[in-house]
């Protein structure tokens, strides 16, 4: 399996999922500039496209260009620009706590001395830390804003503890989008919409924050967003774990018997448990596919045909056909559409001024 050898069993997510995002762009920077922006991400074949994804590098190249060139490292999120070296900072306070739930505090205190149109609330309880964002007036929530900030959150305690920090759950302030299904992705938790507010809950955790150099910290910066945004914990769903062994799989052993009896259950049980997941096994198992499909059309160089052997299709034109239903588009024309946007290796400055000077990594 030449493409599921490698390592990194990244998803991409619906494009829909970054529109705010582009949109917060082009109010704040123009549609020019933003396009740019796009250009230089390999994003920009994309628009208008509703079935379109995208990938981790795709939205790490937008966040490093965008924040870097437009001098905002919230890129138009929130209603006063953040400026360079806010992360940078932001790191330098909170790697000097000396406990994670002061390390949730300072955070907290950081952005409520940069932010106008919400405010964080911390609550400490015996066995939970809740990280709450409530907006302050009168504008509805940024639906990419929201969740990138609680991320972040999410990420500078896993990165101060060491390991991925648990998740509880996770409220936002706004309706269920159409895209939701994309957010499990990101966040390791359950997950409700329509809360009174936006909020992160934490186990407590006694855990002593690690000692961070500053290397370590560069890094860090240098990387952002790629080491937060993304979550490595599979263990709180099981159409991640599922997601995870067909990774491991040869196609032929890819049915939902087999995978059940891996995860020690029948068929009858599996299914019902991912129906209460809402998805089932052929959505976890083509989502993997067209993920790796998307992913070897993009970074290699392999024929159509070998990647649709590589998938377990039996034919080419099996794989057409399936990669046109996922994503509106066929193969050929996604490898020409990235190739033309000019989406590829390259280097990227990321904020922070010095500490983040080099290539993204």
């Amino acid at each position: 399996m030449t493409f599921r050898s490698e390592p990194g069993d990244l998803p991409t997510l619906s494009r829909a999922l970054i529109e705010d995002w582009i949109s917060a762009m082009r109010l704040r920077f123009g549609p020019d500039r933003t396009d740019g922006f796009l250009r230089h991400a390999g994003l920009a074949a994309d628009a208008g496209r509703p079935d379109a994804r995208v990938t981790l590098d795709q939205i790490v190249l937008l966040y490093q260009v965008a924040a870097t060139q437009s001098g905002d490292e919230m890129m138009g999120l929130w209603s006063r620009p953040i400026r360079a070296r806010a992360l940078q900072h932001l790191l330098t306070s909170v790697s000097a706590a000396d406990s994670l739930a002061a390390a949730l505090f300072r955070f907290s205190t950081f952005w409520n001395l940069l932010l106008d149109d919400a405010c964080f609330t911390l609550d400490l309880r015996d066995d939970r830390m809740v990280l709450s964002l409530q907006l302050t007036g009168d504008a509805p929530a940024q639906r990419f804003g929201h969740m990138l900030i609680l991320k972040l959150a999410h990420g500078l305690l896993s990165w101060l503890a060491g390991r991925e920090v648990a998740v509880r759950a996770v409220d936002f302030a706004f309706a269920r989008p159409g895209f939701a299904a994309d957010y499990p992705v990101i966040f390791p938790a359950p997950l409700r919409f329509d809360a009174p507010a936006s909020a992160i809950t934490f186990a407590a955790d006694g855990t002593r924050p690690l000692s961070r150099s500053k290397a370590e910290l560069v890094a860090f910066v240098r990387r952002a967003p790629r080491d937060w945004l993304f979550t490595r914990h599979r263990d709180h769903s099981l159409s991640l774990r599922i997601r995870a062994h067909l990774f491991q799989t040869d196609w032929s052993g890819a049915q939902l018997a087999p995978v059940a009896r891996a995860f020690g259950m029948t068929p009858r049980t599996c299914m019902r448990r991912l129906a209460e997941e809402g998805t089932a096994f052929r959505e976890i198992r083509d989502a993997l596919r067209r993920d790796l499909a998307i992913r070897a059309l993009s970074g290699s160089a392999a024929s159509i045909e070998e990647i649709s052997q590589d998938l377990g299709f039996s034919s080419a034109a099996n794989f057409h056909r399936a990669f046109q239903r996922w994503t509106g588009d066929t193969p050929g024309a996604h490898r020409r559409g990235k190739t033309d946007s000019g989406q590829g290796p390259g280097v990227s400055r990321s904020p922070g001024g010095e500490y983040g000077s080099s290539d993204h990594g």
